[in-house]
């Protein structure tokens, strides 16, 4: 075992060679968008319990929520909601063996990544309207 010459072996590609199909990309999206929803729910919550502690803290929680950093997390966590939410329908579909193709999967997963972004400007648009 000790004349092994690992010199010669092949390597595993990594991410500069090996270019993830998108539905991987996909799917590691939904767990991190997952995730990003609670920084969305977070700021909401705090806003959401400032507005019960008095006039102070909720013009500080306030301000936070309509400052451009506040819009910024609101909008990612409105497109995160949206992504979760297809591909969480994406995913019943895959439950009941629709859609398990490599070719409609990919197709499905550009259509959740379109899909949540045109959501997520539909849903922008009638906030700011309404």
């Amino acid at each position: 075992m000790a004349d092994v010459n690992r010199g010669n072996r092949p390597l595993s590609p990594h991410l500069q060679v090996y270019k993830l199909p998108i539905a991987a990309v996909t799917s590691i999206l939904t767990r991190i968008t997952g995730h990003a929803l609670v920084a969305g729910v977070l700021l909401l919550v705090w806003w959401l319990v400032a507005a019960v502690s008095g006039p102070e803290a909720f013009a500080c929680a306030d301000w936070v929520v309509r400052s451009w950093i506040g819009f910024i997390v609101l909008t990612g966590a409105a497109w995160a909601l949206w992504y979760h939410t297809l591909a969480g329908i994406r995913h019943l579909f895959y439950d009941a063996g629709i859609g398990l193709e490599i070719d409609e999967a990919r197709k499905s997963s550009w259509a959740i990544i379109i899909g949540s972004v045109v959501l997520t400007l539909i849903s922008l648009i009638l906030f700011f309207i309404g």
